[in-house]
């Protein structure tokens, strides 16, 4: 099978040996055949399979991989597709569909427009390649900055200025690029000839897969590990543009999550909190299903014995999101129940000037003596093993990953109860309400106290994120959703006859064993005639005509229906051999005609 895998990112692989979650599906599938199609920050970032991890002795290894995984990469920054600019009339139908997609952003009422404005733009883009320079053109500008400011416009982020309307068709350029890729058409290496697109992370990565659905009708499933929407959101807050070009970019990403769960064959996000934030923005549960992150971190052995001095271990970015402080006012109360308790926050700064914060949070509480902020750890291993319970305080858990880590530890979870933590951690730890130390400092003090407890807790953790989160079940899941998908779609898609022309064809219109099965012996004797005559009557090939071109309708076929509901008086060696007889005769297109010799040179091998 061709998998095109459609990814986002500066690199398409990660060095060798580290492996990301797209290497370990490649070497994982290996009996299908990927290509990457990369949108990469600025052009040449990228890399290829082979360049991503040259260091160590790994050349040969990913020369190897280059030349079984290509990788086809699009920059999505920087310099801008070279190309002509479109004329007079082409151009008149580049700003009708640029018109269209605009309304559907900034007018409520017309947001069903988004989809067909899309696909408009990339059928002309494919016909004259002059998408790149209209996009740039004063009359792309001109068209954004008239529907911007037209009576029905959602300005309620305030009134675009003509810096907006420069800086919002430059932004709306760089999303639209990959319209215009190179990646379309049935010829090697393009979209249209692959069997299926898995797009990994959404956003403009699912562009080129809509479009590929559009133009050849090829299926995509999307892997979203952590929403992209939802990152959208909370990474436009801090952006360096005014909150009209935030409203108006954050209105295309919406439209564009729309429109691709709603053309996606399958959703398979990475935990059960995310398919809820899908349904919320149209998805449909039937064509949902959740397949967890893997992790080869699922081999490595558990951390070992724990420290001498009962230590809760808290990792994460120091900022207010994962809220370190409220680990910080838990474990003033801890404290005071075990004076010879100790805090280890591991962590980078992610906000400026906020460690400093949590030192004087810890000083106040009067425990900096025994909270020690001991940076970012060398690996994940080596944080958990500094501890006797793991803490999780953020307010918000958005991926299961460093949580299933901390439970391959084996040591004991205390989460605040956000987010995946629920599903994640299960019954194998503790779950607290957020903002809430009293809560907290229980839970920790419970486990502190009960060893057996705490050992109980970590080994059912392990298990269970070993279970969830290996490899093995995460491949396994697509290998079946692949095969899944191919099978019910339409075979050879861009063949197919319009709708109103007839029916498009199906791969597996009927199951196997209609063509073996033997009908004398389901059908009673008193409705052998009506059972012989669907035999009779019913086509064997697939378009409906019978197999000798002739539609049987003249009734001269020379069956004795009556013979159907016959067998002979011993019912053993006889009646086997005519029912494979029959069965011969079924596959060839007849049944053997009263008084007529079974036909004995065929088999049941043959029938098949």
């Amino acid at each position: 099978m061709r998998v095109a895998l459609l990814t986002e990112g500066v690199r398409p692989r990660s060095p060798r040996g580290a492996g990301g979650w797209c290497d370990r599906l490649v070497d994982g599938l290996r009996e299908h055949d990927f290509a990457w199609y990369v949108l990469a920050g600025t052009a040449g970032t990228a890399g290829t399979a082979g360049t991503a991890g040259t260091a160590g002795g790994a050349g040969a290894a990913d020369a190897e991989d280059t030349a079984r995984t290509p990788v086809h990469e699009l920059a999505l920054r920087g310099r801008r597709p070279a190309g002509r600019a479109p004329g007079a009339l082409r151009g008149r139908q580049y700003a009708a569909a640029y018109d269209r997609l605009v309304r559907s952003l900034l007018r409520p009422g017309e947001r069903s427009g988004f989809g067909p404005g899309l696909y408009r733009l990339a059928e002309l883009a494919r016909a004259d390649g002059a998408l790149p320079a209209f996009l740039v053109s004063d009359r792309a500008r001109r068209v954004l900055e008239r529907v911007w400011r037209s009576p029905g416009a959602d300005t309620s982020a305030g009134q675009p200025l003509v810096c907006d309307v420069l800086v919002a068709a430059d932004l709306l350029e760089q999303c639209l690029r990959p319209l215009s890729a190179p990646w379309y058409g049935t010829a090697p290496g393009g979209l249209g000839a692959a069997d299926l697109c898995h797009v990994v992370g959404g956003g403009p990565a699912a562009l080129p897969a809509l479009v590929a659905k559009q133009l050849h009708g090829v299926p995509f499933v999307v892997t979203e590990h952590g929403l992209h929407l939802r990152e959208q959101y909370l990474g436009y807050r801090e952006a360096p543009y005014r909150w009209p070009v935030r409203a108006l970019l954050l209105a295309f990403f919406r439209a564009l999550t729309e429109e691709t769960y709603r053309q996606a064959a399958i959703l398979t996000p990475g935990s059960a909190h995310d398919q809820q934030w899908q349904r919320r923005c149209g998805a449909d549960p039937a064509r949902t299903r959740v397949v967890y992150e893997g992790t080869p971190a699922v081999d490595r052995p558990a951390a070992g014995p724990e420290p001498v001095a009962p230590t809760l271990v808290w990792a994460g970015a120091l900022e207010p999101g994962r809220d370190p402080e409220l680990a910080l006012h838990a474990f003033a109360r801890v404290r005071a129940e075990l004076p010879a308790a100790r805090l280890v926050l591991h962590g980078e700064e992610a906000v400026p000037g906020y460690r400093a914060h949590c030192a004087a949070v810890a000083e106040r509480l009067g425990v900096a003596d025994a909270v020690e902020f001991a940076g970012r750890p060398r690996s994940a291993a080596e944080a958990w093993a500094d501890g006797t319970v793991v803490v999780f305080s953020a307010l918000s858990q958005r991926r299961p990953r460093l949580l299933a880590d901390a439970m391959l530890s084996g040591r004991a979870v205390v989460s605040t109860d956000v987010g995946v933590a629920r599903e994640v951690v299960g019954p194998t730890g503790l779950l607290v309400p957020p903002r809430d130390p009293q809560a907290l400092a229980g839970a920790c003090l419970a486990l502190l106290r009960d060893g057996e407890r705490r050992a109980r807790l970590g080994l059912a953790g392990r298990l269970r994120a070993q279970e969830r989160f290996a490899v093995e079940p995460v491949t396994g899941a697509f290998r079946e959703i692949y095969l899944e998908l191919v099978s019910q779609w339409p075979a050879f898609p861009a063949a197919a006859p319009d709708a109103g022309a007839g029916p498009r064809p199906r791969p597996f219109a009927r199951p196997a064993e209609y063509w073996i099965s033997d009908r004398r012996r389901t059908a009673p004797a008193e409705a052998a005639p009506a059972a012989a005559a669907a035999v009779t009557a019913e086509p064997v090939t697939a378009d409906g005509a019978d197999s000798d071109g002739s539609d049987g309708s003249d009734g001269s076929d020379g069956i004795d229906r009556s013979d159907l509901s016959d067998r002979s008086d011993d019912g053993g060696t006889a009646d086997r051999a005519d029912g494979a007889a029959a069965v011969v005769a079924l596959s060839r297109g007849r049944l053997p005609a009263a008084g007529e010799a079974p036909d004995r040179s065929g088999s049941f091998a043959e029938a098949v």
